[in-house]
């Protein structure tokens, strides 16, 4: 379950993200988006894809069904969720073909 510290953190990242790659169509960070890939569904915290990549339909509005690797995840750690199972679902995601994952830890400051 989502607290409120990781809830805004999460915001707070995305909005970073986005202003800095959405005007120049270079990529765009999703809050919890489910992506489907390998024979896993994951929903990081953070999903970002390179603009080439997002897979937006024939309006050109983005899909409620995303069938590929994030090129980047974020997971940030919340006091009732294992690390163990956070690294194993980001390892997951490299060996899937992402390109960068980051493990956040708002504790160890």
């Amino acid at each position: 379950m989502t607290v409120g510290k990781h809830s805004r953190l999460r915001l707070q990242l995305c909005h970073c993200i986005n202003t800095a790659a959405e005007g120049g169509q270079v990529a765009y960070a999703f809050p919890k988006l489910c992506c489907h890939f390998g024979d896993r569904s994951l929903v990081p915290d953070v999903a970002v894809f390179r603009w080439e990549r997002i897979p937006f339909d024939g309006d050109g509005e983005v899909p409620d069904d995303f069938r590929l690797v994030p090129d980047w995840v974020v997971e940030i750690l919340s006091p009732d969720r294992s690390s163990n199972r956070v690294i194993g679902k980001i390892l997951y995601c490299l060996e899937q073909g992402c390109q960068l994952g980051w493990l956040i830890d708002p504790i160890d400051s």
